[in-house]
């Protein structure tokens, strides 16, 4: 049995899954099998996909179901005690396997493992930015209070025990938008992560993720699923209303007055700095123009995120 299960999931990334495959294939550890998931792509993906011939790759077609179906069916084939997934167009450090197992190791009792990465825009590549204070090179934090910047959980840079997902569940295939932060949540409730400050991973940033199709706004994370839990865990309130921010934001950019509404009402204006607090009472028009200009300075590597 193999120390990682390594799941890609590829949907139309002829572009790129080339050097993501590469970039597994490349780690310093080797003892792994790589489960690419090909959801439905109708470009060359597949194509891409077949020309490896390592024997430690394992590969399934699905009809197009969306991403969390496909790593869903990529946990389920899994067969070693540790899962991680890559996102088709990002790609590992040849250390990433290496570092993870010895942060297993030193910490045998933990459950989910995490390191730092790096974002790729069209113009430079900067570091991520965290909000928590550097104390060692190893550091065990709880989810929330270590993801008021950027989440130390990065679906392309993380490590889980296969027991977590019969503790918190799969990811949540109706969840369109933030389906992966609906399932870091539920495993923050649970467990502390172990995060590595080592550089491990590059994420490819997107602009165009910041303004989903109109057709999804309803399809995002069900924050009311976790008001009982919120009332007690004041980091998991203030993460919530941070991501309500956004959320918020996103709605008035496709002018949808009704869930911007609803998300607008959910928030603890307390939680917010006073330029968010700003942003939310802008007009749309004028907040979409901030949030291009703001966008062509995250591509430009001067500014760290659209708001």
């Amino acid at each position: 049995m193999p120390q990682f299960s390594v799941v890609i999931p590829v949907y139309n990334k002829e572009k790129f899954v080339e050097n993501t495959i590469k970039s597994v294939l490349q780690q310093s550890f080797t003892d792994f099998e790589l489960i690419l998931i090909n959801d439905g792509s109708t470009d060359q993906s597949e194509a891409k996909i077949k020309a490896f011939t390592d024997p430690r790759i394992r590969y399934y077609t699905k009809e197009n179901g969306g991403v969390s179906t496909a790593r869903n069916l990529g946990i389920e084939k899994a067969t070693a005690d540790y899962i991680t997934f890559l996102d088709a167009d990002d790609y590992w450090y040849p250390g990433f396997l290496e570092t993870m197992l010895a942060s297993i190791r030193e910490f045998p009792e933990h459950k989910i493992f995490s390191a730092a990465i790096e974002v790729e825009t069209p113009h430079k590549v900067f570091r991520a930015q965290y909000s928590i204070v550097k104390n060692s090179e190893t550091e065990v934090v709880d989810y929330f209070d270590a993801s008021m910047k950027t989440t130390v959980i990065c679906t392309s840079c993380a490590v889980f025990h296969k027991s977590v997902f019969d503790q918190v569940g799969f990811f949540d295939p109706n969840i369109k938008s933030g389906e992966d932060t609906d399932m870091w949540i539920r495993m923050g409730l649970v467990y502390p992560v172990i995060f590595h400050w080592k550089l491990l991973a590059r994420y490819v940033y997107d602009a165009k993720s910041l303004s989903k199709r109109k057709e999804y706004l309803n399809q995002k994370m069900d924050f009311t699923k976790f008001d009982a839990a919120q009332k007690t865990n004041p980091k998991l309130k203030k993460f919530l209303d941070l991501n309500l921010f956004s959320f918020a934001i996103q709605s008035k950019l496709n002018h949808d007055f009704p869930n911007f509404k609803r998300h607008l009402q959910r928030i603890d204006m307390g939680n917010l700095s006073i330029k968010k607090r700003v942003l939310l009472r802008l007009p749309s028009f004028m907040l979409a123009f901030l949030v291009k200009f703001n966008l062509f300075l995250v591509g430009l590597g001067l500014r760290k995120s659209a708001f």
